[in-house]
């Protein structure tokens, strides 16, 4: 197993983060933080680049709900160390206003998952709106925090956990954490002391839908889920009977938003 050399790919990635900020001129940065590991290696990696480059970088607390107080504490905490403008911002009022308006004609079953999963993207759709209309108002762009892993299950909401510039997409999530631990030697004590509950949380994506990320995927841990993937792609034909097949139902349910939006080609539209 090759090692990886997280001290270049850091370089790496910063390298490409400031090329781009250079070629796009972009005038301020903005980062929904959410208290969990992927917000706050974003946070990490961009602030010496935003430093050098004197781009202010602009980190919001959303919270909505179902955000618990422990998330919202290591959130503040990472905002209050990384940014050049943080503010904790609550959507909840509005959250409410609008699910009501949305499902004003439908019966609510609250126990029913599918509506925990409808009421969970409206409530990452509000994050994304507010944090675009900050990032245009700033003349900046919107930092994305997915990885490989939650790309490849869905783990998003289409038209709502999104944004313009990606650092960790190549990265899986277990890779995220090698790089999480690395970064924290750049680090500060309370800076490192804030990334480090950040580590060790457990992994979720405050929207109610459930206890930890891995439960929506039918797993225990990351590790599972990585390794279930990466012996999926890399042997199709083989056996499945040592994975989890949860997972791997999860990829393949979840292929419509990897294809999202699905275009009609030319060639169909005219053809015979």
């Amino acid at each position: 197993m090759n090692t990886i050399n997280w001290a270049k790919v850091t370089e790496n990635i910063r390298a490409d983060i400031k090329n781009y900020l250079r070629k796009n001129k972009l005038k301020a940065l903005v980062l929904g933080i959410s208290g969990g590991i992927d917000s706050a290696v974003v946070a990490v990696l961009f602030r010496p680049v935003c430093s050098k480059l004197g781009i202010p970088l602009l980190l919001r607390s959303i919270s909505i709900e179902t955000n618990k107080p422990e998330e919202q504490e290591r959130a503040r905490n990472m905002g209050m160390l990384f940014a050049d403008d943080f503010k904790e911002i609550d959507l909840t009022q509005l959250y409410f206003f609008t699910r009501d308006t949305i499902e004003e004609s439908v019966s609510i079953d609250t126990t029913d998952k599918k509506y925990r999963l409808r009421v969970g993207n409206i409530k990452a759709r509000l994050r994304m709106i507010y944090l675009y209309n900050l990032a245009q108002q700033h003349g900046g762009m919107v930092l994305c925090t997915d990885n490989y892993t939650e790309y490849m299950l869905g783990f998003w909401t289409l038209h709502g956990d999104v944004g313009d510039f990606n650092p960790l997409f190549s990265l899986w999530k277990t890779e995220v954490y090698e790089l999480a631990n690395y970064l924290l030697s750049e680090l500060n004590p309370p800076q490192k002391a804030a990334l480090q509950a950040c580590i060790d949380c457990v992994p979720t994506d405050g929207l109610g839908i459930s206890n930890s990320d891995v439960e929506q995927f039918g797993a225990s841990h990351y590790d599972e889920v990585d390794a279930t993937l990466q012996q999926y792609f890399k042997d199709k034909n083989g056996s499945t009977q040592k994975l989890n097949l949860s997972v791997i139902a999860r990829h393949h349910a979840s292929k419509f938003k990897r294809n999202n939006p699905y275009n009609i080609s030319r060639e169909t539209a005219f053809g015979k």
